[in-house]
């Protein structure tokens, strides 16, 4: 049942230094597809004053979440729940903040668009969605190897495909969710940051 990435490992450390800073000591962290689970194992231990819940739409990844959350024994990591990003409810209500890695390039563009609905339905004034991923940069030089990841995920579907960080932004400004920071991380990948807007003061 417990599945294994190898990326997953490579990834981790750089980015806990990204959300050393920019994750809440304590509250309640949802992790949208969390994969194989590993991620959610090694980042519960390193936040214990979140409670860290998994999700993901793929019932193999659940089990393989299952399977690595039972063998590490943490109090604060939730069982795993799914989760589908395009539905318009979600089975959380409330998050302190939203964690996405590597989802968004291997997803078509309604996921994306369904992320950024439900993190501004569920995250309060000021609280943060997390991406991590390949993306495009408009202005800056594509690195080779994303021209050719790019290519290959459209060949495996033509929906998927690495994403603009432009239109990402530009469609998370729609839902109220500004873009903080992006950070650059080891092999072309980026953090980037959003943050959900206060309401606006009725005049």
């Amino acid at each position: 049942m417990k599945r294994h990435a190898p990326a997953t490992e490579r990834n981790r450390e750089p980015l806990l230094a990204v959300l050393r800073e920019v994750l809440p000591p304590q509250g309640t962290l949802l992790e949208v597809a969390s994969g194989t689970g590993q991620h959610a194992v090694f980042f519960a231990q390193a936040f214990p004053g979140l409670s860290w819940q998994p999700t993901d739409a793929d019932p193999e990844a659940l089990e393989s979440i299952a399977a690595w959350r039972s063998e590490a024994a943490l109090p604060n990591l939730r069982e795993p729940l799914r989760l589908d990003a395009t539905a318009d409810t979600w089975p959380v209500d409330f998050a302190d903040a939203i964690l996405c890695v590597n989802m968004i390039h291997i997803s078509p563009w309604s996921s994306c668009q369904g992320l950024l609905r439900g993190a501004a339905r569920i995250l309060p004034p000021g609280g943060r969605l997390v991406f991590y991923g390949p993306f495009f940069v408009e202005g800056r030089a594509t690195a080779p190897s994303n021209l050719a990841f790019d290519a290959s995920l459209r060949e495996r579907d033509p929906a998927w495909g690495v994403r603009e960080l432009g239109a990402v932004t530009q469609e998370a400004l729609q839902q109220g969710l500004v873009h903080e920071r992006s950070v650059d991380m080891p092999s072309n990948n980026l953090t980037v940051v959003f943050r959900k807007q206060p309401p606006t003061p009725k005049p």
